[in-house]
């Protein structure tokens, strides 16, 4: 059994072999954006597509078969130690491919500096 590098570890890890825009094609950001909460799962076609041995580089490989538990984009980049553009890339090719499904996270709007000044003085009260 692997055990996982702890975070004073990481440090001493290898610096990847390939750089991030030879990974991407030299493409610096998904068709489509993708937010890094979005949430990220292996469809059914996408795990048969594993089983046959569809052809897929590394990194595609490696994030959809992570993906068959659903993971945000952000948790996808720190389990493969990926930059999260390219992360974003890889996973905006996969869905286009349908080896994945993405669900985006409802577009909610952000809380005004004055609510949040509200919250800050009732926080300092407490």
């Amino acid at each position: 059994m692997v055990e996982a590098a702890a975070p004073d570890d990481w440090d001493d890890l290898p610096e990847p072999l390939v750089r991030p825009y030879a990974v991407t094609n030299g493409r610096t950001g998904p068709a489509a954006p993708l937010m890094l909460l979005a949430l990220v799962c292996t469809t059914t076609a996408g795990q048969r597509a594993l089983w046959e041995r569809y052809p897929l580089e590394p990194e595609a490989r490696a994030i959809a078969v992570l993906c068959v538990q659903i993971h945000s984009i952000a948790e996808i980049g720190a389990h493969l130690r990926l930059p999260l553009v390219v992360v974003q890339v890889l996973v905006d090719d996969l869905q286009r491919a349908g080896i994945l499904s993405v669900h985006r996270p409802p577009d909610v709007e952000r809380p005004g500096r004055d609510l949040l000044k509200k919250v800050l003085d009732g926080l300092v009260r407490l």
